[in-house]
């Protein structure tokens, strides 16, 4: 009787040991079936991307200067950005007004993170803030994350874009369908490159400047901007009595 129980117990081990192997082998095919298939909607995105935008985007150098946005960061230089209203119209529009009412001008980078993207676009420096125009709804299309990529950031509802935007440092094809993408920088993203990390950043990099290619601005002067500023004096502190 013994030793039948110490089989049947064996045996039952033995069967759930393989029901046990059975299942984990059923999860990492699973997973791997799950991640072939992100992938091939990753290159479907590209696929479908590199077909549409020659039909729909213009090239930079016939790009309509009201389409082509410059900002002008406290990194030393311009950098220039083709928005795509083609594909994006609401967004871009967005951007436009804002660029065009100065409420660019200042405003930090305040969420930067090391190999994916510098966020900016919040007056409050927070990450909370916007501005005083209403919602964006999203405009989701099928071009990719890439680097230099220019998208909406927005809260938990898809529909809640308003001024804030990121820049992309490397491919994130997992944003793709999930925040709108509306330009890319077709020149300067050295500037971009180096701005500080961190969020916030101990010591955040601005945009000195945000304006489209059809105002005409001059850039400003980068290197005066570089310098902290000087402390403004109280008239209590003129009134105050020297120390000797």
């Amino acid at each position: 009787m013994a030793k039948a129980a110490a089989k049947a117990a064996k045996e039952a081990a033995e069967a759930q040991e393989d029901e046990s192997g059975d299942k984990e082998k059923e999860a990492r095919k699973a997973a791997r079936d799950a991640e072939k298939a992100a992938q091939e909607q990753r290159d479907n995105n590209a696929a479908d991307a590199s077909v549409v935008a020659p039909s729909i985007v213009a090239s930079p150098d016939k790009a309509d200067p009201d389409n082509i946005l410059y900002l002008d960061l406290s990194t030393g230089g311009r950098v220039t950005i083709q928005l795509y209203p083609e594909i994006a119209p609401n967004h871009v529009e967005r951007i436009k007004t804002l660029a065009r009412q100065g409420f660019y001008d200042g405003i930090i980078f305040h969420r930067v993170i090391e190999g994916f993207m510098a966020q900016t676009g919040d007056p409050t420096g927070t990450g909370t803030g916007g501005s005083d125009l209403p919602d964006v709804a999203a405009e989701f299309n099928k071009f990719p994350h890439l680097r230099g990529t220019v998208s909406m950031a927005r809260a938990q509802d898809p529909n809640s874009a308003n001024s804030q935007f990121f820049i992309v440092f490397y491919p994130r094809f997992s944003l793709d369908n999930s925040y709108t993408n509306f330009g890319r920088v077709i020149s300067g993203m050295q500037y971009v490159d180096v701005v500080p990390r961190g969020e916030p950043p101990a010591s955040p990099a601005r945009i000195l400047q945000a304006s489209l290619k059809s105002q005409n601005k001059p850039e400003p002067n980068y290197a005066a901007a570089a310098q902290p500023a000087e402390r403004a004096i109280s008239v209590d502190e003129l009134n105050a009595p020297i120390e000797n």
